[in-house]
């Protein structure tokens, strides 16, 4: 069955197999997460539940969200994030998903998040362009080269990849191991690098590339 949960990016870490091996892993603060709402396929089209992570003050939510809660008899959250379900998976209201009960060692997750800002790069950078020669007398070494045909049609084309703003965008990085999970502090630590910086809020589900499913 299809796990998913919220959870927050806390660093990057080791650990220690038995034999020594080194793996590089995310620690991920996941959950608890609250059942705010279920989407069903004949009232919305879709089914999906949506989840709440983390609590707030009820004058920091506005009044449309406000009343999501007030339906669902759960304290407001600040964040909320909607996953789909399967056929025949679905949740109470008010439902607490936690990372033991969506997650288990040797599960496949896909993780989103928001990747980190990098200002203003160039298209090297950027697009990983090729680097002009760096030779005495070239005088054009990180440039971007021709960027349209000479007359016809004698334009930059829409989409051109150019020197710009780099980062900020949504990011998913799929196929990733969860190497351990503790149930008692709500944290699952994930093989590899996920998007974001330290404190990003990441979105985690069971990796559509795995055959391998829960439940």
């Amino acid at each position: 069955m299809k796990g998913f949960i919220l959870g927050r990016k806390m660093g990057m870490a080791q650990v220690f197999s038995d034999d020594g091996t080194v793996t590089p892993v995310t620690v991920i603060k996941a959950g608890p997460c609250t059942v705010v709402q279920m989407k069903t396929e004949a009232v919305d089209g879709y089914a999906a539940a949506k989840l709440g992570f983390e609590d707030v003050r009820p004058k920091k939510v506005c009044k449309p969200e406000n009343g999501v809660f007030l339906k669902a008899k759960v304290t407001p959250k600040r964040f909320l994030r909607e996953f789909r379900t399967e056929a025949g998976q679905t949740y109470e209201v008010g439902h607490e998903v936690r990372a033991s009960d969506a997650f288990g060692v040797g599960d496949k997750v896909d993780v989103s998040g928001i990747s980190k800002g990098k200002g203003f790069a160039g298209a090297i950078k950027r697009h990983g362009m090729s680097i002009g020669r760096m030779t005495h007398g070239s005088k054009y070494h990180r440039g971007v080269g021709a960027l349209a045909m000479n007359t016809t049609p004698g334009k930059v084309f829409k989409g051109r990849k150019m020197p710009g703003h780099m980062g900020v965008d949504r990011v998913t990085v799929q196929n990733l191991g969860i190497v351990k999970v503790d149930a008692n502090r709500d944290v699952i630590m994930v093989k590899g690098a996920v998007p974001g910086a330290k404190g990003a809020i990441l979105e985690i589900r069971s990796s559509v590339k795995s055959a391998k499913g829960r439940g």
